[in-house]
């Protein structure tokens, strides 16, 4: 079964909204056995829209087609598909009282607008799922190459081949999408397609090695996987979430999907070693969070080139986990992974924090107080010997600045070259300085000890500004990763 993604939108020409939805309903299609050969970005135009559904009709057996179900002029998705499939919109009685009730629920009238949303064309049924204002919609279509929809009580034409099509239309709102994608699109697809087998997927996420030198590592690997066909192995660069390594694997069921991706991994992760740092939508910060927890540590951290990034991350990343809605990013089988889940949900999510809390530095009179501050431990030359500020030496005092400062037990600094006027010949623009501070912790019950270590390490990093200030946080947070499980 050829299948077609047309995302509806003027923004998205406009490059006002980045189209992401389009990208993971093509992932999903992937992983769920279903080929998916076009993707198309229309804007809001009757005679565009039209064009477009009919081209995908005329060469896909299945259309999944995203935006333009809200309550606007400019929202005509509706009226676009039913004129295409030749029939009239409808009044769906219980889509509409439950929009009503959505309003109603936030002690909020109704805008007689929103009934737009409630139209749906004759011989289309509504998806199940709606967790917003808009439904999506089934909408199986006769169809003619060439000629278009023969409608429910219509002959075709004489001698033409008809063709039996299906149009799925979701809302743009990505949670509303991926609800009714789950919910209803892809076991529908799979069904009418005819995919029996379980397509299953496992991410491992990996930093500190280019996309091509991941392919030399696993060359040899890649040969024996393509001469057998299952699993597979594709790499995806992620910008400052690293390179992914993607191991899918069919089955009879999910159980042997799972199984085969387990023993795949595990011919993996020791040609990968410490590059791997999570695996799905895990993601750095938590893996650091995770193995923090293991250890019984808290975290402070001081940014200047970041300017709060570090912070913004590791503060989202402990809110999901205390939460339960992340596990956190410790390898598989990791104790850190238990411990840090186990304890943040055991009290409900109110006990101690791992994250500390940050200080963004950016003016010399901040700067000077964390050095100084009337504490000679802060910087190893004294009060009166601070150390240059964009320098290793300077990351490691601001280190331990961070950890005594926030009364943590670990610190994470990193300063960076970010002025090109600054730069020299030995620490050019992009040079950036990261620095970890740990403070030496006892046994206590079953968390080890912890060493009394200080690590400063100095990188060069590509691009402009914002890419040194993003490639700074995660380089500084692997760094601390890699030190506290010992691997540096």
């Amino acid at each position: 079964m050829k299948t077609e993604i047309v995302a509806v939108g003027t923004e998205l020409l406009l490059g006002q909204i980045v189209d992401t939805n389009s990208s993971w309903m093509g992932e999903q299609l992937a992983l769920a056995g279903i080929d998916s050969h076009y993707q198309t970005k229309v804007g809001d135009n009757w005679d565009r829209i039209e064009d477009a559904f009919r081209l995908a009709l005329d060469r896909s057996d299945a259309v999944i087609v995203c935006g333009g179900l809200g309550p606007t002029q400019d929202d005509i998705t509706r009226e676009v598909l039913a004129s295409v499939m030749g029939v009239e919109l409808v009044l769906d009685e219980r889509i509409a009282e439950r929009i009503r009730s959505m309003f109603a629920s936030r002690s909020r009238p109704m805008p007689e607008n929103n009934l737009r949303q409630a139209m749906v064309p004759v011989g289309a049924s509504p998806i199940p799922q709606q967790p917003g204002t808009a439904p999506g919609l089934v909408a199986p279509i006769r169809w003619v190459q060439g000629a278009g929809a023969v409608a429910p009580d219509a002959e075709p034409p004489a001698g033409a081949e008809v063709l039996d099509r299906v149009v799925y239309v979701v809302p743009g709102v990505p949670y509303e999408m991926r609800e009714m994608m789950n919910g209803t699109v892809l076991g529908d697809l799979q069904r009418r397609a005819g995919v029996s087998a379980t397509i299953e997927s496992r991410v491992l996420r990996t930093w500190g090695q280019s996309e091509s030198g991941l392919a030399e590592m696993l060359a040899g690997r890649i040969d024996e996987l393509d001469e057998a066909g299952n699993p597979t192995l594709a790499f995806l660069a992620s910008g400052i979430e690293g390179i992914k390594v993607r191991i899918t694997a069919k089955g009879a069921d999910s159980a042997e999907a799972w199984r085969l991706i387990e023993a795949e991994q595990a011919v993996l992760e020791p040609l990968l070693g410490d590059l791997v740092f999570a695996y799905d939508d895990d993601n750095m910060e938590a893996a650091v969070l995770a193995e923090l927890g293991r250890l019984g540590l808290t975290l402070g951290v001081a940014e200047t080139i970041t300017g709060g990034r570090m912070a913004n991350r590791l503060s989202s990343a402990e809110a999901a986990m205390r939460a339960g809605r992340a596990p956190g990013g410790a390898k598989l089988g990791d104790p850190g992974l238990a411990s840090a889940a186990d304890s943040s949900q055991a009290d409900g999510g109110t006990g101690p924090r791992t994250f500390a809390g940050g200080i963004v530095a950016r003016s010399e009179h901040l700067t000077e107080y964390l050095l100084h501050a009337g504490s000679s431990t802060v910087s190893p030359m004294g009060d009166d010997l601070v150390p240059p500020l964009a320098s290793a030496a300077g990351a490691e005092a601001l280190a331990r600045a961070a950890r005594l400062r926030t009364g943590a037990s670990v610190g994470l600094a990193v300063t960076a070259i970010e002025d090109r006027n600054a730069a020299t010949p030995e620490h050019p623009f992009g040079t950036a300085f990261l620095a970890v501070s740990i403070s030496a912790q006892p046994v206590r019950g079953s968390i080890p000890a912890v060493a009394h270590r200080d690590k400063a390490d100095e990188i060069r990093l590509p691009g402009d500004r914002e890419r040194l200030a993003d490639y700074s946080a995660i380089s500084a947070l692997n760094l601390l990763r890699l030190t506290l499980t010992g691997r540096r």
